[in-house]
């Protein structure tokens, strides 16, 4: 039952998901936001939304570690899994904003989450409220960057959005608000239940098969554009959504209900793998051929989180 649970919270993640992206980006429309603005906000907020969902279901239940481990898995997995794979079909050029910008931003991100766990074992409110409010800050130099510099990679937008009803929209965010809710009711609930039939802690689960299942949505499209040879994925919003899942689920959770550390191995163990695969990054795109991440290179990347996989069940 267990299994139904998760695979059914998954599949109304991804629904909800859809529906939420469609009618928020055609609400935007309708009160005349920008293409680039909707790209870089509405889209990159309303894609985290599934995250943020199962984060604070899982709080507010209890489970703190579900919270945690669902954040950091996705961001090991975004790198390791998404990057990896997606890498290995189809070589993903690395563009100077990388390392000037949003490489930085990430690791601040990251090293801000492991101090403020380790300062007092959990993400207090206040903590919350810095993380959204540096969220917040991180989205003005965006937009600000994104007026000056045409090259600078924003979400995908439907333009065909644009003359979708009003009364489609309301629709649209009612079956994407109520199939979010029950799917990451039906998750943390499947999760849990699972977590006790294997032995295993509710953190092994988390940073594994819910990492992975909120990644699998991003992960198809990406192998189905690097299949088709059409833009495969840019490694600026994979790094925007890592920074999002940090600062926007983990913030908002906070504020709403403190994440308090329930096992120490996200900080012992779960933590060092994230911030290890953000650093990697970094040396891998200088090595030749320089600012491409290549096959050889996602077989690395890919390695390591097979590694990080079978550790964690070990």
């Amino acid at each position: 039952m267990s299994i139904v649970l998760i695979i059914a919270g998954f599949v109304l993640l991804v629904v909800g998901g859809e529906y939420l992206v469609r009618s928020s980006v055609a609400l935007s429309f309708k009160f005349n936001i920008s293409r680039m603005v909707i790209g870089l906000t509405v889209v990159s907020f309303a894609t985290s939304l599934p995250e943020l969902l199962v984060s604070l279901q899982a709080a507010m239940e209890g489970f703190s570690d579900i919270s945690l481990g669902n954040v950091i898995g996705s961001n090991i997995a975004n790198i390791g899994l998404v990057l990896g794979i997606t890498s290995i079909i189809s070589t993903i050029e690395v563009d100077k904003d990388f390392y000037k910008f949003n490489w930085p931003v990430m690791m601040l991100f990251s090293l801000a989450l492991y101090v403020f766990l380790q300062s007092g074992y959990q993400i207090s409110r206040i903590e919350g409220g810095v993380f959204v409010g540096a969220i917040v800050i991180y989205l003005f130099i965006l937009i600000q960057r994104a007026r000056k510099h045409d090259e600078v990679p924003t979400e995908d937008v439907d333009e065909s959005l644009q003359g979708v009803s009003g009364f489609k929209i309301v629709i649209w965010l009612l079956i994407g608000g109520a199939a979010l809710y029950f799917g990451s009711e039906w998750l943390v609930e499947g999760s849990v239940d699972l977590a006790k039939k294997l032995g295993v802690s509710e953190r092994v689960i988390s940073v594994t098969m819910i990492a992975i299942g909120t990644s699998v949505p991003e992960l198809a499209a990406s192998v189905i554009a690097a299949l088709k040879k059409e833009k495969a994925l840019s490694l600026g919003n994979l790094i925007g959504s890592n920074i999002f899942n940090i600062g926007s689920v983990l913030g908002l959770t906070a504020l709403i209900k403190p994440i308090h550390l329930e096992s120490k191995a996200v900080l012992t163990n779960d933590i060092f793998w994230m911030l290890g695969f953000a650093l990697v990054l970094l040396p891998l795109v200088f090595l030749p051929k320089r600012y491409t991440i290549s096959k050889y290179k996602g077989f690395v990347i890919f390695a390591g989180y097979a590694l990080f996989i079978g550790l964690a069940f070990s």
